[in-house]
Formats: C-alpha cells, structure tokens, sequence
C-alpha cells in the first residue's frame, strides 16, 4: 500500500528564472530581431515570417484528416456553449441606490489576448480551444495565437484548432519568446492586455516575470488528480483514471483517498499491472512513483474532508451519491461527478475549460472562463442637486477624518452650488460660486 506523502509546493529553479529575465529584457531592447535568435537558439526555427498568410493557415488545415476536422469543431462547439452560458450570467446594470444617485457596472472585455499552445512532446490541441474560444464568447476583438513548431513541423492540428476558434493572428513561435514578444509587443507583433495557455517551465516563469504589465490566466503548475472513491467504486477504472492524468509529466500527483481497504489494494495491483506496458510510462511511472498517493480513511464524509484540504486541480468523485460533494467540497478547480465522466473528458471534450489552478491555489481561484477575459467596470453618475450637496457634506466630513483636505474641498464647493453651504476655507473675494 502506498502510504501519504507530503503535498510541497516547488519554490521554482533560480536558473530558469535567470535564463526567463534576460530573455525578456533582450526582447523589450531588441524586439523582433531577438525574438528571431532566440527561435532559433531554442527551437531551430526561422522562417522568412513567423506569422501564417491566410494561404499557408489554409494550406496547414487542408492537411488535416477530415475526421480531425470535425472533432475540432464539435469540442469548440462545446466549449463555446459552456462559455457563453458563462457569459450570459454576467449582466450589466444600473441602479439608483437613493434619488438622484446612479451606479453602474459593466463587463468589458479586453482589446487583445495572446493565446499560447505548446509544442514540446506532444502537441496540445485542446489549448487552442480553451484559450481562443473562450476569448471570442467574452468579445475580446483581437487574438494573437502562438504555438511552435514540433521538432522542426508544423503542428497542423493545433493550427487548425486554433484558425477555426477565430484566432486573428497565428504565429508558428514557441516558448519564452513568443510569450515575451506578445506581452511587450514588436515590430511585426501585436502588443496583447492578457496572455493564457499552458507551457513549460519557462513559459511559466515568463509568464509570472510579465504579470502586471499583461494579465495572466493563471500560476500554472503540474497537472494534478484526486479521487474519492467508496467501496462500490470500479478499481479498474480508478486505477486508470488515476494513471490517464500522472501522463501529462513525471511530477503530477495522482491521489486517491477511499473508506475501503479492499479498493485500494485492488486499485493497486490494477496500476502495477497498467503501468509497465503503458506507451506514456516514463511519464506516469516517475509521477506515480514519486508523487502518487492511497489514503485510507474511517468514512467517507472523512473522505470528503481529506480531499478538500489538498485543494485539487481535478477532484473525481466515485461514490454512490457524487453529488454530495458539491454540498461538503468548496476547494477544487473543478468536480467530475459519478463513473460516467471523467477528468479526461475535462481536459479534451466536454466543454467546461481545463485551464485550471494547481499547487492549492484553488483554496481561492477558480480556472480560466470568460469572465478572465473581462473587465468588470464601474460607472457614477448624480443628478439631483440636492443628493449631490447631500453627498459633497458627507464626502467633507469623511475626507477630513483622513486629513485629505484636498478631497474634502472637491465636496465642499459642490455642497455651496447645490444648496448654498458656506466655504470656510475659500478667499474672500471668490466668485467662483
């Protein structure tokens, strides 16, 4: 049996931190010309043009097998359902809270997003719908995508996905460059508000580095899995539920926490005997080994607790009544709930979006949607004169508890026009009034 271990957040590696700043400050010095060495240096890859023509985007997406195609547009579909659901439930509005008073709220969103997919071993398509399609459901009117090249080719499904999500510029550039050159703008590339998408460490760290001067999606970290499971579980399907996540890297945690001895130790022997013909093992074998967890405990309302402080990424729920932990859970990125879904299903299909927090930052996040994509505004406006002058006393007061003279006097020469209050403080001889 596997015993607990120890949730540790990672502190991050100095030297990619190192590599992160000075690949930055060379491409806010240097622009384009730096984004093209850095291409090359990191990837092998300078086109004539990062940026697809419209004929090359239409020639990449006529690779694609019709199959894929239609895939690719039933998942967006999906997605661009759920999303605008999301969106639909954000409404604006104005209220006069007293006469003469009006307050608003508006949602807008941002002018231009970057979405990034990565390359790396494999390619992840389902970013691309992520990213884009929830950026086009809030309204954001211009979207620079960005994914590298795999090993010198071009990633064609990932170029479709990204093309029929309504990505407005595709540029095949891949890693800290690409996430540099969107956030700080170039030559040829658009400067963006907010950059979303997965990557590596890098990209990661590019990310954190460029936080404020853009927006980000999130602090991404390893993907992560936790299962509640009762008695009446599948093991088999545990086990493999548990092993489809710990492929995505060799630091993923997969858990499981169960009331019944009997399933752990079946769920077990079903991953001893997955895992050594599995073609992602020398992914899912180090996670499991490394950062896999079976906790065995007395009930499952203790199962429930249990699960809730780890603050999961993916939280599966096995049990007879799955819908119960929507009343005892508040901490996960998102709930998959009874044997018929699963995190995959997440991840790849079904709609809701798979951006996600991780490492205990869904303690007070929730994932990427729409409303990341989104100002939410306010606006004032008063137009009784007597709730201004009423307004301008007030604000004289308060103010001048703080010592802010200065806000105290933009109340008090409204409160004199209004409804004829004295100025104390203004020189004799004003006729501003």
């Amino acid at each position: 049996m596997k015993s607990a271990l120890s949730v540790a957040t990672p502190t991050g590696d100095p030297a990619v931190a190192e590599t992160v700043t000075a690949v930055i400050a060379d491409i806010r010095e240097r622009g384009d010309a730096a984004v093209r060495e850095y291409s090359e240096k990191f990837d092998k890859w300078t086109p004539e043009s990062f940026k697809l023509s419209d004929t090359q985007i239409e020639e990449i997406v006529a690779q694609v097998p019709q199959a894929v195609v239609d895939d690719i547009k039933t998942v967006q579909q999906n997605v661009r359902v759920f999303a605008q659901h999301q969106r639909d439930s954000l409404a604006d509005f104005e209220v006069e809270t007293t006469p003469g008073v009006h307050l608003g709220q508006r949602n807008l969103p941002v002018s231009a997003a970057g979405a990034y997919a990565p390359g790396g071993r494999y390619p992840l398509v389902a970013s691309a719908h992520m990213t884009t399609v929830t950026a086009k459901v809030a309204g954001v009117p211009h979207i620079t995508a960005c994914t590298p090249p795999i090993r010198g080719e071009i990633p064609a499904a990932t170029v479709a996905a990204f093309h029929l999500a309504g990505a407005d510029d595709i540029y095949l550039l891949g890693g800290v460059q690409a996430v540099a050159a969107m956030a700080l703008g170039t030559g040829t590339i658009r400067k963006v508000d907010m950059l979303a998408g997965p990557g590596n460490a890098f990209v990661a760290e590019a990310k954190r580095q460029l936080f404020g001067e853009v927006g980000i999606d999130l602090f991404a970290g390893p993907t992560e899995v936790l299962v509640v499971a009762d008695s009446n579980a599948d093991p088999f399907i545990v086990a493999v539920d548990l092993l489809s996540q710990a492929e995505h890297g060799p630091d993923s945690p997969a858990v499981l926490i169960t009331d019944s001895e009997a399933l752990a130790r079946a769920t077990l022997a079903h991953i001893d005997a997955i895992l050594p013909d599995m073609p992602t093992r020398d992914f899912a074998g180090p996670a499991w080994r490394d950062h896999g967890q079976i906790i065995v405990v007395e009930d499952i309302e203790a199962a429930y607790a249990l699960a809730d402080t780890f603050a999961s990424e993916h939280v599966q729920i096995l049990t007879d009544t799955p819908r119960r932990a929507l009343d005892v859970m508040n901490n996960y990125g998102a709930l998959f709930l009874g044997e018929k879904t699963c995190v995959s299903y997440g991840d790849k299909v079904i709609g809701t979006n798979h951006t996600l927090p991780t490492r205990g930052a869904a303690r007070y996040t929730g994932g990427l949607w729409v409303g990341k994509y989104l100002k939410t505004v306010t606006y004032q406006e008063v137009t009784s004169d007597a709730a201004s002058a009423e307004l301008g006393e007030l604000c004289g007061r308060a103010a001048r508890v703080e010592f802010f003279e200065g806000h105290a006097r933009s109340g008090d020469v409204r409160a004199a026009k209004y409804a004829g209050a004295p100025l104390t403080w203004a020189p004799q001889d004003s006729t501003a009034l």
